[in-house]
Order: C-alpha cells, then sequence, then structure tokens
C-alpha cells in the first residue's frame, strides 16, 4: 500500500515506515552470510576466504545498482509527495531504461575484468579458482540484482516498506535451503552457493517488478505518459552518479584494506570474511533506515513542509540508536557463539581475528549510525556533494591508516582501528553539513 509520509508525527511515521526496512535488510545479509556460513561449515576453510574474498568484489556492482535504486527512489519520491503521478510513471520507465543499458556494460566488462581484480589484490592460489567461479555466477545474475533494487527503490519512493519485506523474508530462507541443498546434497562447492543464490534473486526481483507495475497502475494519471525524459534522467543521475561513486569508492577503498588482509594469510582471511559479513549486516541495516529518512525527507521536501525534515533527523537518530543496542551486546560479549557458526572451533587464528574484529568496532556503531542518519537527510534534499565529501573523508582515512597502522602494529589487528577513526570524523562532518543544509532551505 502508498503511504504518504508528510503527514502524522514523524517519530511514529519514520518508525512505521523504517523498520520494515530494517527487517528486510536484515533478510538480504542473510544472503550473504548464508552463502558464508555453507562455504565455512559444509565446505571449508579456503572456501570461506574464497566467499569473502568475491564479495568485496561484488559490492562494487551492488554500489552501480544501489546508485540506480537511490536515484530512482529519491526523484520518485520527490513527486509522489508533489502528487505528479504522470512525471512519477515517466520517472520509473527512464530510470528502468538508464538501468538496463549500465547493467548491460557491467556485465560485458566485469567477468574479464574480475579475473585481473582478484590477481592484483594478492588473492592467494588456493582460493583464486573458487573466487572466481564465484564472481562468474554473480555478474551472470546482475540484472536480477538491479531490477530488484529499482522496484525496492520505487516501494519505497511510495512509503510502502512492507512489501519488499515479504519477497525478501521468503527469498532468503529459501536461499539458506538451497545453499546446503546444492552442497551437501548435489555436492557442488561454491559453485552450488552462487548459484543458489542467483535462483532465488532471480525469483524475489521477478515479483518485485511484477507488483511495482500493478501498484503504478492505480495511480491516477491523466492522459499518456512519457516513457523517456530526459530531464527527469538528469535529476536522478545527480542523485545516483554521487552514490555510486561513493559506493564504488567505498568497495575499491574495501578491496585495497583486503588486499593488506590477504597478506596475513588464509586463516585471517577467514576470520575477517565471517566477522565482516556480521559488521555489515549492521551497517547495512543503519544505511537501509538512512534512506528511509531519505524517502521521508525527499516527500516533506517535494510537499514544502521543511520543519518536519528536522523532526525526522531526530527521531530517525532516536531509532538508530536504539537499533544499535542489541548489536552491541550480541558482538562484544557473545562475538564467539556467533563466529563459530562460520567457523570450525579448531581453527583457533581465525576465530580469534573475528573476535578482534567485532571488540574495536562493535562500540562505535552509535557513531557510524548517527553519521548514516544525516546522511539520509542529505541524499532525501540532494545535498550530494556534501555527502560525499563525508563519505570520501571516511574512506580515506581507513584505507590510509589500514596501511600505517597494519605496517607499525606488524597484525591485522592495526587494520581493524582504522574504522572507529574513519566514523568518528566523517560523522562529525555528516552532521555539520545536515545542520548547515537544513538552514539554507529554511532561510
Amino acid at each position: 500500500m502508498n503511504k504518504d509520509l508528510t503527514t502524522g508525527k514523524p517519530e511514529t511515521v519514520l518508525q512505521n515506515f523504517c523498520l520494515p526496512l530494517f527487517g528486510s535488510i536484515l533478510f538480504q545479509q542473510l544472503y550473504n552470510i548464508a552463502d558464508s556460513l555453507v562455504a565455512g561449515r559444509f565446505i571449508g576453510e579456503k572456501a570461506l576466504a574464497a566467499v569473502g574474498n568475491s564479495y568485496e568484489v561484488t559490492l562494487i556492482f551492488i554500489a552501480f545498482a544501489f546508485g540506480c535504486n537511490i536515484g530512482c527512489s529519491v526523484v520518485v519520491s520527490q513527486l509522489f509527495g508533489a502528487r505528479e503521478y504522470g512525471r512519477l510513471k515517466t520517472a520509473v520507465t527512464t530510470s528502468c531504461i538508464f538501468s538496463a543499458v549500465l547493467c548491460a556494460v557491467l556485465i560485458v566488462s566485469g567477468i574479464p575484468g574480475c579475473s585481473s581484480l582478484l590477481r592484483l589484490i594478492r588473492t592467494p592460489a588456493e582460493v583464486l579458482s573458487d573466487s572466481q567461479l564465484y564472481l562468474d555466477i554473480y555478474i551472470a545474475g546482475l540484472p536480477f540484482v538491479f531490477f530488484y533494487n529499482i522496484a525496492t527503490g520505487i516501494f519505497s519512493a511510495l512509503g510502502d516498506s512492507k512489501t519488499p519485506f515479504y519477497f525478501l523474508a521468503v527469498s532468503s530462507i529459501s536461499n539458506i535451503g538451497m545453499d546446503i541443498l546444492f552442497v551437501t546434497a548435489f555436492d557442488m562447492g561454491v559453485a552450488g552457493v552462487a548459484w543458489a543464490t542467483f535462483l532465488c534473486q532471480g525469483v524475489s526481483c521477478m515479483l518485485a517488478v511484477l507488483t511495482v507495475w500493478a501498484r503504478l497502475k492505480k495511480l491516477p494519471v491523466s492522459g499518456h505518459s512519457a516513457v523517456f525524459d530526459r530531464g527527469l534522467l538528469k535529476k536522478m543521475i545527480s542523485v545516483a552518479i554521487p552514490s555510486i561513486l561513493q559506493q564504488s569508492f567505498i568497495s575499491v577503498g574495501n578491496i585495497m584494506i583486503q588486499s593488506v588482509i590477504n597478506g596475513f594469510g588464509a586463516s585471517v582471511m577467514a576470520g575477517y570474511s565471517a566477522a565482516v559479513k556480521l559488521n555489515n549486516m549492521v551497517i547495512t541495516s543503519f544505511t537501509t533506515v538512512g534512506n528511509g529518512i531519505s524517502n521521508y525527507s525527499a516527500q516533506n521536501l517535494g510537499a514544502h513542509k521543511l520543519q518536519r525534515i528536522q523532526a525526522g533527523f531526530r527521531a530517525g537518530l532516536k531509532l538508530v540508536w536504539y537499533l544499535c543496542i542489541p548489536f552491541c551486546i550480541l558482538y562484544l560479549f557473545f562475538n564467539k557463539y556467533l563466529l563459530l557458526l562460520f567457523i570450525e572451533q579448531e581453527s583457533a587464528a581465525a576465530l580469534m581475528t573475528g573476535r578482534q574484529f567485532l571488540w574495536i568496532l562493535s562500540p562505535f556503531y552509535p557513531v557510524v549510525s548517527a553519521k548514516l542518519t544525516a546522511d539520509g537527510i542529505l541524499r532525501g534534499v540532494s545535498a550530494m556533494w556534501q555527502f560525499m565529501a563525508a563519505t570520501f573523508t571516511d574512506l580515506i582515512l581507513r584505507v590510509v591508516l589500514a596501511f600505517i597502522l597494519s605496517e607499525w602494529t606488524g597484525s591485522a589487528t592495526g587494520i581493524w582501528c582504522a574504522w572507529p577513526a574513519g566514523w568518528s570524523i566523517a560523522m562529525i562532518l555528516s552532521v555539520f553539513f545536515y545542520r548547515k543544509k537544513y538552514k539554507e532551505l529554511t532561510m
């Protein structure tokens, strides 16, 4: 059901809208967690290292899909808030055409490019072939990734966060079963993990796209809507490209950090692979709540209700801090049991690596969640250069410090310490930019 985010108490509106988004992204993360879990428990430590190593590369492709998602979502949100339903439909078809072209380019360039990239980041020989195999299958499924992201962006723009949740819940649970079936019953190894994800994402994508088109048909429009509009494309690209660049550079930065981690051997790679999946589940969850705040801000900007944006920031901050509490407790005090889902008890080096990573990062979740909340407002009001400045500061600090501190300490522990430093400085910048932009809008 479509929902107007420009009316009602901001705190209640955001909770009702963002909590299903939060649940959706938890299920989305189950795709990657299930892949690593099944690889580590049913295939072995090297398979876990291969899946984790490949995951950092897949984030580059996800960055493009996410950029298309947020570009379409912000523009559609603003048009929905302004009740311009004809242009809204045009924005959707324009976004689909642009995304299809971009996806085709990535598929053609991705398969040969990933092989060179894996060697560039010093992927150990014992995990290289499985890493390449996983990526080849993943790239073949990129159309599903792109169009599912477009569909969920449209749902969010229309104020509907529950429908994507239902799709993801069923699809993610099915993916776990398919992973286990392909690996244990069919003995397909890493390929089985990749094909299971491919099939489940394909089904959820097709269902989501069909539901979106059915929903759009119900919007009242007088006359015929254009299929493509250059002006709307330009507006979407102005939001999408900074988001793509931001996510891509973060992915490149993570790949650079992965190259440092790879130098410490397969055990450290495996421990990091397990722990970073748990960490990414939290960060991606906060990012998704931030996306919900973007939709909220964009609708209210379109409706010229600027005072609600400030109230939305406060309500969003309160929401993400409440969400931080259980994750901080779990990762600080129960990390061993979570990591043992991925890692065998006997792999002491991998287990200790994962525990150190979570001990260092989890106390700073309230900091990074505040940054991502402010980022949500900045994207919603199209303040993209400010958003990029804060994000690139975080990235540059994390990459540079990862190299310096790992060399200085002589261990991977130095790498983990780079995260809190980047998060803290970037949070200060994001909140500063949000406050400055809000004053400009209300002058």
